[in-house]
């Protein structure tokens, strides 16, 4: 009750927060990978799948963070307590490999980005990515939820000063991207792309972990006014994480569009810096490359974060944040000392992810409409609606992947 009332007396705006941790997954280095090829090769053709991932993304890290509100448990303790030992155990194996392809897109990106600042090696700047997020995530260790999101948050607004200076230096025309905004694909690898797309912004592991974080941060509220008032201002939290993230998003496509079409090798990140630089100038190519560089340390700390919750909730296995910060650099660290295409391995990964999306949503839509588990606050039928078929679109546009891929 004394946590009631003080959630009653607070703010607004001080219970904001952990919808924007959540949201440092959707401006991740496979996002920049992402959306950068996408604007580069096939121009504002594939906005329209940025602005329907972000409207995806939005509801379904509002009901992620509602499950955690409501039952006082991540979404991977609740599916665990649901999960008998086999079935929980191959749960946890697709989530692991999900959270390996974060983690490498992650740690992949922030070694890009060293190189391109300093003319580091690639693993040289992969493990100076992994030890600064090992430091990210024993500040949060030890001082709690609330400053890691300040810390998590302060390198968002890194992050967005970087991507968007591309765009105040040379706006689009508002028709060529409104344009965009029509369904519609060109070939095999525009499939392949808006796959990735997808993959990049309704992520797996944040949708794990926001339920997490919701409970972390506010507890389990008790029926009545101060649970609706936490779930109303998780509302406006989700809603406004998603706007800064959806813009990011939709920035990095448009710039590559605008000032990177029909440029030569523009379609991996160190050929989109260095035709920033020479289009743009090389301020902006340097805000380019420290955004990405603050995106990657930003991601891999949420992403080891949100696979320690995933183990624990599954296994029932507590694991310190830095031994799983250790392990799970590996398979990142191996694809940058084999010199694997980075910018392409980056794609590849987040293509995985979209693939991980229906294990995350297919239980969460069952658990938040459960009244059982939800009471009062089980989802309505048009949320329920709403939530499947997000999963129905995501699974059909993995499918004609596969088709298209294969013939």
């Amino acid at each position: 009750m004394a946590q009631d009332a003080a959630v009653g007396l607070k703010p607004g705006w001080a219970l904001l927060g952990p919808a924007f941790v959540a949201a440092i997954a959707y401006v991740d280095p496979g996002n920049v990978a992402a959306n950068v090829s996408a604007g580069a090769k096939y121009g504002f053709l594939l906005v329209w799948v940025i602005v329907t991932a972000n409207v995806m993304a939005g509801l379904v890290q509002y009901l992620s963070a509602k499950l955690g509100l409501v039952t006082g448990r991540s979404l991977p303790e609740v599916i665990g307590a649901h999960s008998r030992g086999p079935a929980r155990i191959a749960y946890w194996l697709q989530a692991e490999l999900v959270a390996m392809a974060t983690d490498l897109a992650e740690v992949v990106g922030g070694a890009i980005a060293l190189n391109l600042i300093f003319g580091l090696p690639l693993l040289l700047g992969g493990l100076i990515t992994g030890a600064v997020s090992m430091a990210l995530l024993a500040v949060g260790d030890r001082r709690g939820p609330r400053i890691f999101e300040q810390v998590t948050s302060g390198l968002l607004i890194i992050i967005a000063i970087g991507f968007l200076a591309s765009l105040v230096v040379a706006p689009p025309a508002p028709a060529e991207v409104a344009a965009g905004l029509l369904p519609r694909f060109d070939g095999a690898e525009s499939v392949l792309l808006a796959t990735a797309i997808l993959g990049a912004t309704v992520m797996p592991h944040a949708v794990y972990l926001h339920s997490g974080l919701a409970r972390d941060r506010h507890g389990q509220p008790e029926p009545g006014p101060a649970r609706r008032r936490l779930l109303r201002v998780t509302r406006w939290d989700v809603g406004l994480a998603m706007l800064v993230a959806g813009t990011l998003n939709l920035a990095m496509l448009v710039v590559a569009a605008n000032s990177l079409r029909g440029v030569d090798h523009a379609d991996s990140i160190e050929g989109a810096h260095a035709a920033v630089g020479h289009t743009l100038g090389p301020t902006v190519a340097l805000l380019f490359a420290i955004g990405l560089l603050a995106s990657g340390l930003a991601s891999t700390s949420v992403g080891a974060y949100a696979g320690a919750m995933i183990m624990q909730g599954l296994l029932r296995v507590t694991v310190p944040l830095l031994w799983r910060r250790l392990i799970t650099l590996g398979p990142a660290l191996t694809i940058l000392a084999l010199g694997v295409e980075p910018t392409r391995a980056l794609v590849i990964s987040q293509v995985v992810l979209s693939f991980g999306i229906p294990f995350a949503l297919v239980p969460l839509i069952r658990l938040t409409s459960d009244r059982a588990l939800m009471g009062a606050d089980a989802n309505k039928a048009l949320t329920s609606a709403l939530g499947w078929t997000v999963t129905v679109v995501i699974g059909s546009l993995n499918a004609a992947l596969i088709y298209l891929m294969l013939r």
